[in-house]
């Protein structure tokens, strides 16, 4: 009967990679390797999961090379965006935003301005030109 009474105990396992020095615990090894034989639906839910975004990223756009130039129109078109250009992905409207256009707008004249003789003829050409149009847009909306 007493031993009827006698209640089960349970066993608490440290599970810790590392004892309390930094160490790797030898016994932390064991238990790896002792998990590699998950079941096979967890191994196969788990090469899913990292399968996918492989699979995402094959059927994606990719985006033009990054340089000075591509930066430049990336600012650029973000003016023309502000000055109601192009409808917005959310709301599908077209909006006017002049001051957002402003600061983009000032944004390449400090880009300018930064850059002064270390920029590529080509790149100075373009960054001057930009500057020159978005300038003379903002002039135009600014007075209607």
């Amino acid at each position: 009967m007493d031993d009827e009474k006698q209640e089960k105990g349970f066993v608490i396992k440290d599970r810790r990679r590392f004892d309390d020095a930094g160490q790797v615990r030898p016994d932390a090894q064991t238990e790896e390797a002792a998990g590699a034989g998950q079941p096979k639906a967890e191994a196969k839910e788990a090469e899913r999961r990292q399968e996918k975004p492989a699979a995402q990223a094959q059927d994606e756009t990719p985006f033009p090379d990054l340089n000075f130039s591509t930066f430049v129109f990336s600012l650029g078109t973000s003016a023309m965006y502000h000055f109601g250009d192009f409808p917005d992905p959310a709301t599908k409207r077209a909006e006017r935003n002049l001051e957002a256009a402003k600061q983009t707008i000032d944004i390449l004249g400090i880009l300018k301005d930064k850059t002064r003789g270390n920029l590529s003829d080509e790149e100075e050409r373009l960054l001057e030109s930009l500057l020159y149009e978005l300038r003379m847009r903002y002039v135009r909306e600014k007075g209607t």
